[in-house]
């Protein structure tokens, strides 16, 4: 992996400039975890070298209950970074404090961490929230590479901005009917939602990645990107817009089709309020 291995950063920008994220030690859900890494220049795990609190007026805007610590870091793996990450980086972090108002140990600590690149200061990176520096462990390294991997693959899903036009067609016996549902992309390649309904048997879904609805479609399975996409993006509610040329019927029955999908989808189970993320 194109690591370059390099000496420490020299100082880093004044302290009042930059934003120190606080780690979060929890459980993160595949959403939490994806809104981090889609978004982030950097995504790499690092051994803590050396950790420095910083106190007084190197510590503006410090919350109660958090010490800021400037920490020099070696870089063992490197999950997202075009053009490569120094093997030495710095960069500053808020850490919240225990029961008896002590920071942690840091030195030795291994984490991942979800930073951007500070222009003209190639060893220095910059947290992108306050949820950034992660615990490395197994299962959050794994499904990390899962949605990286994913996400670089020529086939990964668009991300979804919206819903354009949605259409309904009754069958021709009582209770068949077929509704599509197109969404809208950044660069408007194509995805849309089928639901089919015949009488006696559940709802069958499927999302098309393509200008033909055919036997490529599929439902896709939960902690997917596709399925984040979809969970986390979709409205709560089909916009009035989309249906506006269907008869009140048709709306209706769309309407209906489209919180099935969204009930079949679940909750995206994003915990940490970072909120959509693009890259």
């Amino acid at each position: 992996m194109p690591i370059v291995a390099s000496a420490l950063a020299v100082p880093l920008a004044p302290i009042s400039a930059q934003t120190a994220p606080s780690p979060e030690f929890r459980a993160f859900s595949y959403a939490d975890l994806a809104d981090l890494a889609l978004p982030a220049q950097l995504v790499a795990g690092v051994t803590i070298v050396k950790a420095e609190r910083l106190k007084g007026e190197l510590a503006p805007g410090l919350a109660p209950g958090k010490a800021r610590f400037l920490v020099q870091a070696s870089t063992d793996m490197l999950l997202r970074g075009a053009g490569g990450m120094p093997g030495a980086v710095s960069y500053i972090v808020d850490i919240a404090l225990d029961a008896k108002g002590k920071a942690p140990k840091l030195k030795k600590s291994r984490f991942i961490l979800f930073a951007d690149r500070v222009v003209g200061r190639p060893q220095e990176i910059r947290l992108t929230s306050p949820f950034s520096q992660l615990e490395r462990t197994q299962a959050n390294e794994s499904r990390l590479r899962a949605i990286l991997t994913e996400a670089s693959a020529a086939s990964s899903p668009p991300y979804v901005t919206g819903i354009g036009n949605a259409f309904h067609v009754p069958g021709a016996i009582p209770g068949e009917s077929e509704s599509q549902i197109f969404l809208t992309t950044p660069d408007n390649r194509p995805i849309s939602l089928s639901i089919l309904r015949r009488p006696g048997e559940q709802p069958n879904w499927s999302v098309a990645l393509g200008e033909m609805v055919d036997d490529s479609a599929t439902t896709p399975a939960r902690d997917t990107l596709l399925w984040y996409r979809l969970a986390c993006f979709l409205p709560s509610h089909l916009p009035a817009r989309s249906v506006a040329a269907l008869s009140e019927a048709d709306a209706t029955a769309v309407r209906a089709d489209y919180r099935y999908v969204l009930e079949q989808l679940g909750a995206c189970g994003r915990t940490i309020g970072t909120g959509p993320a693009s890259e």
